[in-house]
């Protein structure tokens, strides 16, 4: 499948030629999965909300198949201090929220925050739109395989934090899994790594893609960790 369209850089383009065996079963994902089975939060039917996007990063690193992340500044308003893939919410000149919008969005937010180079990037894959209801966001998860690493780091520290990376394998170990219990009662998959707790919708994310690609394994999942936990 290839999709494109014209940008100030250049065509965005959709296309699943060439990646890694090892990306296969996300691929596969990407091709399966339905909304329901990857949150019960889904956009509001009367197309309330506000279009955004994120994304999900596949390298491979010295320890094999790895995701960027970056942990939000701890001065914004929303999501403050949080682990999350790049991402944010579409301008204008993305162009259409149902077209090619999203893709676009995805890399012009991850070199904002990341300083990403966009070219060295293979975009294979969208998820179905999700729902934030704290935040109002729909978002596209948009996904990527990192073809030609660029380097990467906090281009505003007033937004972000740190930028890093995650092995898939570390997001894998049982040790590292766990339960979060928000203040409102809801409970979800968290992930202990990198001196970060990622937990949350990015976590939500995570958990359905290892779920899906048959990934996971076993964990205890009444092991509970508080939202200030803290290496």
């Amino acid at each position: 499948m290839t999709r494109s369209s014209d940008t100030q850089d250049g065509p965005v383009v959709l296309s699943k030629e060439g990646l890694p065996d090892w990306l296969d079963p996300v691929v596969r994902v990407v091709e399966t999965v339905e909304p329901l089975q990857l949150s019960r939060f889904l956009p509001p039917e009367n197309g309330a909300g506000r279009q955004s996007a994120v994304l999900i990063l596949f390298g491979e690193g010295e320890r094999g198949p790895e995701l960027l992340l970056m942990e939000r500044a701890s001065s914004l308003r929303s999501h403050a201090g949080q682990p999350s893939f790049p991402g944010g919410a579409l301008d204008p000149e993305d162009g259409d929220p149902q077209a090619d919008g999203p893709l676009r969005a995805a890399l012009r937010e991850a070199e904002e925050e990341t300083g990403l180079d966009p070219s060295g990037v293979q975009l294979f894959g969208v998820l179905p739109k999700l729902y934030i209801p704290v935040s109002g966001f729909v978002v596209t998860p948009v996904l990527g395989w990192w073809r030609e690493p660029s380097p990467v780091d906090v281009v505003d520290p007033n937004e972000t934090a740190r930028v890093f990376t995650v092995p898939v394998a570390d997001l894998t170990n049982p040790d590292n899994r766990a339960t979060t219990v928000h203040p409102s009662g809801h409970r979800g998959p968290a992930f202990l790594v990198e001196s970060a707790l990622v937990w949350g919708f990015t976590a939500g994310i995570i958990d359905r893609l290892l779920h899906f690609s048959g990934w996971e394994q076993p964990w205890d999942r009444g092991k509970q960790v508080p939202l200030d936990w803290r290496s």
